[in-house]
């Protein structure tokens, strides 16, 4: 992971590492050791700071240098009454 990257990110938008923990729901002792890379960010976690940062995953870990998030999927989206109708 683009550990640099989470810190940046983080000061960037003036969150302490006190702040970002309470939002995870962990020690800050616990988000220090994501930042310096010795424990691993639980994919739970990384969607939670994506949403927090407004940006990706994809972003926070390196993968692309495109801060903004991507679209939304409708994978997850309920289908309308009507368009189930449809596709029957």
């Amino acid at each position: 992971m683009n550990i640099e990257r989470l810190r940046e990110i983080r000061e960037d938008r003036d969150y302490s590492q006190k702040e970002v923990a309470k939002i995870l729901k962990i020690k800050q002792q616990q988000y220090s050791k994501y930042e310096l890379g010795i424990n691993v960010i639980p994919l739970e976690k990384i969607c939670v700071l994506a949403d927090l940062y407004g940006t990706s995953i994809d972003y926070l870990i390196g993968r692309t240098d495109e801060q903004r998030p991507l679209p939304t999927s409708n994978i997850f989206r309920k289908p309308k009454k009507k368009e189930v109708l449809h596709n029957s």
